[in-house]
């Protein structure tokens, strides 16, 4: 494990991506050894992060690896997991980005691999995200990186975000916060999928939307 006295809430950081991983390996929001999360250290210019070839039910102190902002990666027997560039990248844009929780869930992957943005139709998702961009595959058809994920969120207002044929993305100030995204977009493709069901079975091609995410915002723009 790297010096504690360098990061002295390396312990309560590596515990907290521990027991989110495995709500999220729980939840079957990521199975085997995809998807990622990784958290900012306190000191600001280095995250802890889950390492190439790990399971989410898998985490342990050992095995997490700690990188500082500008790549170098603390000494560790693992490899890098692919996604790390955009992870740091992410946190180098958005200084109220503490957290990162990268799955691939099936009802947003599936949304996602139709090339289809999955739509924020619940008062939650317009409270808690407001819009959830389909970032589509790199320009030679290969994963996404830094390069399409993060000109998408330098906008600040971006919570969310669903890789097309690869998975989501959810951020937040915190990893339980961010995996509270990283739930509602799933759950939301799922109440889509159903929705957009049972209306085909129906005959009938719209359905409202809500335009406020709480009863507060209603009366204050009424």
């Amino acid at each position: 494990m790297a010096d504690t006295a360098r990061f002295p809430d390396l312990t309560d950081k590596m515990d907290a991506l521990i027991a989110t991983a495995r709500r999220s390996f729980d939840l079957r929001l990521q199975t085997n050894a995809g998807g990622n999360l990784s958290v900012r250290l306190g000191a600001g210019n280095a995250i802890v992060i889950k390492p190439s070839g790990v399971g989410f039910a898998e985490c342990t102190r050992d095995n997490l690896q700690v990188v500082l902002l500008d790549g170098t990666i603390l000494p560790s027997e693992l490899k890098p997991s692919k996604d790390l560039d955009f992870h740091l990248d992410l946190y180098r844009i958005r200084p109220d980005i503490n957290a990162i929780v990268h799955c691939h869930s099936p009802w947003a992957t599936g949304y996602a691999s139709a090339g289809l943005e999955i739509p924020c139709l619940t008062v939650q998702t317009i409270e808690k995200i407001g819009r959830m961009p389909l970032i589509a595959l790199s320009a030679n058809g290969g994963p996404q990186t830094e390069v399409e994920i993060s000109p998408v969120f330098r906008d600040p207002q971006i919570r969310a975000a669903v890789l097309a044929n690869h998975g989501t993305i959810g951020v937040g100030k915190t990893l339980m916060a961010a995996q509270y995204l990283a739930e509602i977009i799933e759950e939301t493709a799922h109440i889509a999928y159903v929705r957009d069901t049972l209306m085909a079975a129906h005959g009938r091609s719209t359905a409202d939307l809500p335009r406020y995410g709480t009863a507060a915002d209603a009366r204050a723009a009424g």
